[in-house]
């Protein structure tokens, strides 16, 4: 009986142990098993979206595409035409910001399951190319916290979004505290745009950081 119980105890200690590295691990950073799924599950799109990029426009695509009259039109055609395809979790482009050490992929949906794979576009929103405001949604402490410092973006620091169909330049503008019901801040404005959001503060759902980039630069990779 004495066995068991100083067996009992030392397995619980063990597991007080485990949960409050658990734990501080969860404030110093990120919570690690559900970090651990996020990158096995970012490994995974990022051969899916190395396939994608090498596959490149489909036959009846690139006859569309050359047709048209410029840049600006081939771009938009090409995000349309992503977006068609695009499914919820399927991986539609790479996201970059040097200043926060920020490189991932981004999947199609905000929804639950596809937030736990990395940042999500929302699907109300265009992919970058086509007219309008991008936006992107990501977690900030669990499945990898991808959005963990993007507090610590500030004006004028760039933001890139890698597409299989071409490439897009944001400089940071401002950042703005919300409320989560502020659907305000997906809407179109007079220029293109790109806009991240994420829970705020950390560990708290109560409100929303936003960072709001102008469209800088744009280049197709199918062409000129």
């Amino acid at each position: 009986m004495r066995r068991a119980l100083r067996a009992l105890a030392t397995v619980l200690i063990a597991a007080g142990v485990l949960l409050l590295a658990d734990g501080a691990a969860t404030l110093l950073w990120e919570e690690p098993v559900s970090s651990l799924y996020a990158r096995v599950q970012q490994d995974k799109l990022d051969d899916r979206l190395a396939r994608l990029e090498r596959s490149g426009p489909t036959a009846v695509e690139r006859r569309v595409l050359a047709r048209l009259p410029d840049r600006a039109w081939r771009l938009r055609f090409a995000a349309r035409a992503a977006d068609r395809r695009a499914r919820p979790s399927d991986p539609v482009g790479r996201l970059r910001a040097d200043a926060i050490g920020l490189d991932t992929v981004v999947v199609q949906s905000t929804e639950a399951d596809a937030l736990r794979r990395g940042p999500g576009h929302y699907p109300d929103s265009p992919l970058p190319g086509a007219r309008g405001t991008v936006a992107i949604a990501g977690h900030r402490t669990t499945y990898g916290a991808p959005f963990r410092r993007v507090d610590d973006l500030e004006p004028g620091d760039r933001i890139e979004l890698r597409m299989p169909y071409g490439r897009f330049g944001y400089r940071v503008e401002r950042t703005r505290i919300v409320t989560p019901t502020a659907i305000w801040v997906t809407r179109r404005v007079a220029y293109d745009r790109l806009v991240l959001t994420a829970c705020h503060p950390l560990y708290s759902a109560a409100e929303r950081i936003v960072v709001f980039a102008r469209l800088e630069r744009s280049a197709p990779s199918f062409g000129s």
